[in-house]
């Protein structure tokens, strides 16, 4: 274990994972770590736990034998709380785990746990305000800078729209860089003395985004027990970031077009308007003119908020600025672990640059970050990276050749670990036992075979 003091403070952790001799594994480090830990099993006792008691991080396994991890996260929504949230996940779910930073998630970290990395994770979303955002600015710094054609012509069409007052609507997958962009469009606005305030749409209940949005007076409903300024009024002047705007309900859909159309506000439960200058700015993971066809998004927002779009693209896409993004992430987790790693070697960088980065510069930056921290030289190795992912890029390049015996012995050796699997009721542990290997195995099998 390194010698980083990873915590200011004892923190209430509350585990939820049904690999019993994984958890109590967990609760063993944590509580020697200073930490005091309640485990549960199921998300229905996780329910219970959140509704009844206080904690300051849930640590929690997204498949569960009674449900999934996202159902945990839409709860907590619902209960109006914001107590950060890690998802234990597989490496073939890194694009469900980033979908869990949408409703609300701080971060994730895939199995198997390295316990470094663990307490790393866990100090940041202990020391950070919980927010969809992961990457801290400097994260970003890059993001925009890069030297590709398709980088050129986004800062391009940045640069074009940031001096106007023109709504804008930014789209790309989750990890790709969206509240930067944001924050980029209103620094070089003429707003950029005022403030820019930021809201995930996607982790508000439905009965608190109106609240959050507009304000409320006393009284207004259950628990209003004071007045309460909404986010427009605190925006005014300068720019609100409206993240995933698509959750919003149809009716604060309503109350938002009346806002930009009229630029008045009107707090729950007043009758006084409230006038606001504000410019709007929005993203989003899903494409608003499909949810608009469904009838899930109202026409005549869309098209008032997409006066103008930016469509930002996937990591894959983005040609040699790749390696300018690993280089610099190298450099931000020297300064942030008091690591030197000066150099990957080639055959790390290739695997690097093979990858398709479904979590994008949010999941890069978790990998490279962990590169590092087990990087004890100057040269980080190809065994700094996780394991998992060499099985992924392999597996993106292996030829579909299902006769040979090779193939033929794989599907075999899929078919007894799922069926095994179902047998214990997904429990890992017993599993590994049954069939006579180490969870640490199981785990990279369970991920090359792409077994649910």
């Amino acid at each position: 274990m390194s010698g980083f003091s990873y915590f200011c403070y004892m923190a209430r952790i509350l585990i939820l994972e049904d690999d019993t001799t994984f958890a109590q594994l967990l609760d063993g480090f944590l509580t020697k770590n200073g930490h005091e830990i309640v485990l549960v099993t199921q998300v229905k006792q996780s329910f219970k736990q959140v509704e009844t008691n206080t904690f300051d991080l849930l640590l929690i396994d997204y498949r569960l034998p009674d449900g999934t991890g996202f159902e945990v996260l839409t709860h907590l929504r619902d209960l109006g709380l914001s107590i950060p949230v890690i998802v234990m996940t597989s490496f073939n779910d890194v694009r469900t785990a980033v979908k869990s930073i949408q409703l609300g998630a701080f971060d994730y970290i895939t199995k198997p746990v390295n316990p470094d990395e663990l307490l790393m994770v866990i100090k940041n979303s202990l020391t950070k305000k919980a927010s969809k955002s992961i990457e801290p600015k400097e994260v970003n710094s890059d993001f925009i800078k890069g030297k590709s054609a398709i980088a050129d012509k986004l800062y391009e069409h940045i640069s074009l729209v940031a001096p106007t007052d023109m709504s804008v609507i930014i789209q790309g997958e989750s990890g790709t860089g969206k509240e930067f962009a944001a924050r980029t469009l209103h620094q070089q606005s003429n707003r950029a003395d005022k403030p820019f305030v930021a809201i995930d749409c996607g982790a508000l209940s439905k009965d608190l985004a109106a609240s959050e949005l507009f304000g409320h007076i006393k009284g207004a409903f259950t628990g209003a027990l004071n007045d309460k300024k909404g986010q427009f009024e605190a925006a005014n002047g300068g720019t609100l970031f409206l993240d995933e705007v698509g959750n919003l309900s149809y009716e604060v859909q309503i109350k938002l077009l009346r806002a930009l159309q009229e630029r008045v506000i009107q707090p729950l439960g007043s009758t006084k308007q409230i006038p606001v200058d504000v410019r709007i700015i929005t993203a989003t993971n899903d494409d608003l003119a499909n949810s608009m066809q469904q009838g899930e998004f109202r026409e005549d927002l869309y098209h008032r908020l997409n006066e103008f779009k930016i469509q930002l693209p996937p990591l894959r896409d983005r040609g040699g600025d790749l390696e300018l993004f690993i280089n610099h992430f190298i450099t931000l987790s020297n300064r942030d672990l008091g690591r030197n790693v000066k150099s990957i070697s080639a055959e790390a960088k290739a695997l690097l640059l093979s990858y398709d980065w479904p979590g994008n510069l949010r999941e890069l930056s978790n990998v490279i970050k962990r590169m590092v921290l087990l990087s004890q030289g100057d040269v980080a190795q190809i065994n700094a990276l996780p394991d998992e992912m060499m099985i992924s890029v392999h597996q993106q390049s292996a030829p579909g050749n299902s006769s040979d015996l090779k193939a033929v012995n794989e599907q075999n050796e899929k078919t007894l670990i799922t069926e095994t699997l179902i047998k214990v009721r997904y429990n890992k542990s017993k599993a590994a036992k049954i069939l006579n290997i180490d969870r640490k195995t199981l785990y990279a099998k369970i991920e090359r075979y792409g077994i649910e």
